[in-house]
């Protein structure tokens, strides 16, 4: 009989415990709360562990937790289109859960066990809003090189230990991380090649509130 989730919630609080904050189970899946210094032990126990066996780090994803629950933010530009919008004035509220009692920026990596056909969702908050660190796992799965270093050009999480940390959507001489809450909707400067110039150009948005 396959194991169920929540008896697999149970012996992993029991292999991890002292590694982890929380450990729920919710919609059928297992969710773990790892604090940064233990990160990388936890995720090495999960990727080499045969009773655990997460060979495979299918997503790793950047959060911004800093308007949680919001239907609307305060942003540098606004548009009222949309469901989820950045606004000028204070925002509505989308749903009674307001943001949870952690530091604004988080990772979430989400783990596929292939020999036991199980998933995980791992979450590390990094604990500085300011600078947000956490140490890379691109030593436990080589599919984090990309991985963090979206998480890092997008939310401006910095991960330790990265091999080539630098932008990987955005251009090199892009200024800020735009999946923030806080930056500016339309962006701050757009690019164009100037032929005139012979050059791409950074130039003001030209965007123009309908």
């Amino acid at each position: 009989m396959a194991e169920t989730i929540e008896t697999f919630a149970q012996r992993l609080q029991e292999r991890l415990e002292g590694f982890l904050e929380t450990c729920t189970v919710a919609h059928g899946e297992c969710t773990i709360e790892v604090p940064p210094a233990r990160l990388l032990e936890v995720c090495t126990a999960l990727h080499e562990e045969a009773e655990l066996g997460f060979d495979e780090l299918i997503d790793l994803c950047g959060v911004d937790y800093a308007k949680y629950g919001e239907a609307e933010w305060v942003a540098g530009e606004a548009t009222d289109r949309g469901f989820s919008r950045g606004v000028r004035g204070p925002g509505e509220r989308l749903h009674e859960t307001s943001r949870p009692e952690t530091p604004r920026f988080a990772a979430v990596y989400h783990l596929l066990s292939l020999p036991h056909n199980r998933r995980l969702r791992v979450r590390a908050y990094a604990a500085d809003e300011d600078f947000p660190v956490l140490p890379s796992v691109t030593g436990v799965w080589n599919s984090a090189n990309w991985f963090e270093r979206e998480a890092f050009d997008l939310f401006g999480i910095i991960f330790e230990g990265h091999p080539d940390l630098r932008r990987i959507l955005t251009d090199y001489g892009f200024v800020g991380h735009p999946f923030r809450k806080d930056f500016p909707l339309g962006g701050t400067v757009e690019v164009r090649y100037d032929p005139e110039r012979g050059r791409v150009v950074y130039e003001p948005v030209s965007m123009q509130p309908r």
